[in-house]
């Protein structure tokens, strides 16, 4: 069995599989037309999140590859809207090819960069670290901020990475308030959350609000003008869920107007244009340079433990889909 590794991924799966007898190659992201002409050579595809998954990478593979395994929480198959996502999976099961993806392992990765980011934007650490270390300044009364406790947290999608969010939130004494249509207020109970009926209601009564949807035709632009304008003034907004959901102009408008205190973001509706995923790749944003905005690029699931962890459930899925031991 040959396998295609074409992102960084943990070095658990290409020893797992070397261990397993496959003969394992490493090309790190590929372009598209690269990686079509690649995949008749092998039996299994090993990626992250570049390039997205269609009906031409999935014609190439299919004269050989049988399993397509993504290492991320989602399964990376192209386009937003859910249909069209269902069709594209449906016509990998036509093609008898796989898609294995690994959910719910990076949550608390995501979790507690959520958590950081929160304590950062409400005591301004970034601000403060730069103008300590660029411009020599150490001033201990310009930077008063606020304590996490006693706020309202409110959650937007209550899956695996949003509970253990909550679950952090409440050891800081926070209280959590979640609004997601598909869990029901006993269940959010449970999770140690007060369900919001409406997205109107969670930004109402939100000091801090985190954002962990799937990008959908539904969730697109979820968080713009109206959604701001129903939040108290001096929230936080934190988006560590998918570029998209959070209507970046509508944004940068609410942070000028100080009608949001901050915004820290892990994804950017463009983050994958232009040379994509490729080391030291640029883009560009109209929120740079934004006071209250803060980015990181796309690390929520990116800790060693995460890794691994993905690492060693690819390689036991690629044992059992195989049968190899």
């Amino acid at each position: 069995m040959k396998a295609l590794i074409i992102d960084c991924v943990s070095p658990v799966i290409a020893k797992g599989l070397q261990a397993l007898g496959a003969e394992v190659d490493i090309k790190i992201l590929p372009s598209v037309d690269e990686l079509k002409e690649m995949l008749p050579e092998y039996d299994l595809l090993v990626m992250r999140v570049d390039p997205k998954i269609g009906r031409d990478i999935l014609d190439a593979a299919a004269k050989r590859v049988k399993m397509i395994a993504v290492c991320a929480a989602g399964t990376n198959l192209a386009g937003f809207k859910t249909k069209f996502t269902a069709l594209i999976n449906s016509y990998a099961r036509e093609l008898g090819i796989r898609v294995q993806n690994a959910p719910g392992i990076n949550c608390n990765a995501v979790a507690e960069l959520v958590i950081s980011k929160m304590i950062d934007l409400s005591r301004f650490t970034m601000e403060a670290n730069q103008e300590v270390q660029q411009e020599g300044i150490w001033n201990k009364y310009k930077y008063t901020g606020h304590e996490l406790g006693g706020h309202v947290l409110g959650i937007i999608g209550l899956g695996k990475i949003g509970s253990r969010v909550a679950e952090l939130a409440r050891a800081f004494n926070m209280k959590v308030a979640a609004y997601d249509p598909y869990v029901d207020a006993a269940a959010m109970k449970e999770k140690g959350a007060d369900k919001a009926e409406t997205l109107e209601e969670l930004c109402a009564i939100s000091d801090y609000i985190s954002l962990h949807t799937p990008l959908t035709g539904e969730t697109r632009g979820m968080i713009s003008e109206k959604e701001f304008a129903q939040m108290k003034d001096g929230a936080i907004l934190i988006n560590c869920a998918r570029g998209g959901v959070v209507d970046e102009a509508a944004a940068k408008a609410a942070l000028l107007s100080g009608k949001l205190a901050g915004f820290s973001t892990d994804v950017l509706v463009n983050e994958l244009a232009g040379k994509g995923l490729g080391d030291n790749a640029r883009l560009e944003s109209e929120l740079f340079g934004v006071r209250g905005f803060t980015a990181s690029p796309h690390i929520g699931g990116s800790t060693h433990e995460a890794y691994d962890g993905i690492g060693e459930h690819i390689v036991g899925k690629v044992a059992e889909f195989f049968g190899l031991n």
